[in-house]
């Protein structure tokens, strides 16, 4: 997979997350919200995976 589609999905599960943690604390779900945030989580370290491999390739 390229680095722009790594960099994209990692965006798509930042923000899946962070649906689902807003979800989660309108509905008063401790689940949902603690899935959001393990989402969220997740999506940030392969974003900057993502953006770290990418500095190196070009170096």
């Amino acid at each position: 997979m390229g680095r722009h589609a790594e960099i994209a999905r990692a965006l798509a599960m930042r923000a899946k997350g962070a649906q689902l943690r807003s979800d989660g604390a309108a509905l008063g779900d401790v689940r949902l919200k603690a899935e959001g945030r393990r989402r969220e989580s997740t999506g940030r370290i392969a974003q900057a995976e993502a953006k770290a491999a990418r500095r190196t390739d070009r170096h």
